[in-house]
């Protein structure tokens, strides 16, 4: 296959793979996809991945999409890159790692985050300056850490990026982030749109060692290098874009922001869920993560950290397939096998409780999508909140929830959510929208237009919409019940 119009590439590099999707940046086509695994290590809590992994990646999948696509690679225009969030990349003055990545669902920073939650004064003091308050997941809260466990290494430490910004600068040479990923640091303030220095000190971190903060996810930071054309087989000097953390990727992929849509509400299924919608409102409520977004408006999102993938190890140690599921019937099950992040229950582990004589694994399984759901589900009028709408209100209940993800392409997952959230879905038809947004910010760079304008007019974002059906409310309560008295517990 060959194309006649400029191609670009997204690059999803996410906590499990790469994905490099080849987009025909005149239609939004998608020509192909390579994809290349990468590897997470550690127990315990710890959750770790060498940088060097995700470049090798990026190279194989690009190399594996090229091939796959048939594009003669004069063909293409831009490049960027739409990373996991939050993950602490450390790096020596050759920009080489110093240690392993520590992730976002790496929770041994958890008392880093609430030493520093007090030390500036509260959740309402870190919300008022950063729209977000330390937990475990964040890249403020993962440096605390570094300096206490291993203080060589942070003393040592030339660089620090976000995992995106680490594969940006080996593209283009250039130290770039982008606001979107830089509001998930807690060191970058959404009120002001530049790095905090009064956070910077409280953590002894010098601005030198972080990247410049690009106006947008879409800014073209630079042009691919000699060095980086040669290993992935494209020609030197395209535009390598910004490029945003993965959520806010999503967004422009679905046609989010200011030249698209605003206040409407997306529920992500993967390893993690998370709730979000883009919006002109700074958020600036504790309960959320007040992000900003790659276009210069905003994203208030909540993250859990038990998705799919805690739904599938359920499955596992039931030996069923993940579609062999019921609804759970009496069992409850809060399938937190890592902690949780929304709630904020870092050493938290799973609980089951309801158990009958008459009970079978697949209510059990159907239990564990409930519970996860329903954890995901509960932050969603927080959302609509900070976007300043009454929850409440029919015009905003009756907006559809967009449902997306890999967990979107999986029955169970997709009618447990209606059940639970008794809400109309749009399900869009592309399960890489991640990459489609990345290919809509290197669209931009090259061309100059809005992204979200570019995605919107590719419609990435269209899909089968499923009608409302009559929620579960007696599901919704139950397993609202058991987290509401099981929190103190599993505080401890």
């Amino acid at each position: 296959m060959s194309s006649q119009n400029p191609v670009v590439i997204g690059v999803d590099s996410s906590t499990q793979s790469t994905k490099a999707a080849f987009t025909d940046a005149a239609t939004g086509r998608l020509l192909a996809v390579g994809r290349a695994p990468h590897r997470v290590t550690g127990d315990g809590g710890a959750r770790e991945s060498d940088p060097e992994e995700w470049w090798n990646a990026l190279r194989e999948a690009v190399t594996a999409g090229l091939k796959e696509s048939g594009v003669d690679a004069s063909a293409v225009t831009g490049i960027a890159v739409a990373g996991q969030q939050h993950g602490l990349v450390v790096l020596d003055g050759t920009g080489r790692p110093l240690r392993p990545a520590l992730l976002w669902n790496d929770t041994r920073s958890a008392p880093q985050a609430a030493a520093l939650t007090t030390s500036l004064g509260g959740p309402e003091a870190w919300t008022a300056r950063t729209g977000s308050v330390p937990v475990a997941a964040m890249t403020a809260s993962k440096w605390q850490w570094l300096r206490e466990n291993d203080p060589a290494v942070a003393d040592a430490a030339a660089a620090v990026r976000l995992p995106h910004d680490f594969l940006t600068e080996r593209l283009s040479g250039t130290a770039a982030t982008d606001p979107g990923d830089a509001s998930g640091t807690n060191w970058y303030s959404t009120a002001t749109g530049a790095y905090d220095p009064e956070l910077l000190e409280l953590l002894g971190l010098d601005a030198s060692l972080l990247p410049e903060v690009a106006t947008t996810g879409a800014a073209r930071v630079g042009s691919l290098t000699a060095a980086a054309a040669a290993e992935l087989g494209l020609p030197a000097g395209i535009a390598v874009a910004a490029g945003t953390g993965d959520n806010m990727s999503a967004a422009v992929g679905l046609g989010l922001g200011g030249a698209g849509l605003l206040d409407h509400p997306v529920l992500s299924l993967g390893t993690s869920g998370t709730v979000f919608a883009a919006t002109r409102t700074r958020p600036d409520t504790p309960a959320l993560s007040g992000f900003a977004a790659a276009d210069g408006t905003y994203l208030p999102l909540a993250c859990t950290l038990n998705c799919t993938l805690a739904v599938d190890k359920v499955a596992a140690l039931l030996r069923l397939d993940r579609e062999d599921a019921v609804p759970g019937g009496e069992a409850v099950l809060l399938p937190y096998l890592d902690g949780e992040r929304t709630p904020d229950l870092p050493t938290a582990s799973g609980l089951l409780t309801g158990l009958r004589h008459d009970t079978t694994p697949q209510q059990l399984l159907g239990a564990a999508y409930e519970g996860a759901a329903v954890t995901v589900l509960r932050a969603l009028d927080e959302v609509l909140r900070a976007c300043g709408l009454d929850p409440a209100d029919p015009a905003v209940a009756s907006r559809p929830l967009r449902l997306v993800g890999g967990g979107a392409q999986g029955r169970t997952w997709v009618e447990t959510v209606r059940r639970l959230s008794g809400r109309q879905l749009i399900v869009p038809a592309s399960g890489e929208l991640v990459a489609l947004g990345a290919a809509a910010l290197a669209a931009g760079a090259a061309t100059g237009e809005d992204p979200v304008a570019i995605a919107t007019a590719w419609q990435s974002g269209a899909g089968p919409e499923l009608e409302p059906v009559e929620r579960d409310v007696e599901t919704w309560e139950r397993v609202n019940s058991v987290l509401d008295r099981a929190t103190p517990s599993l505080l401890s």
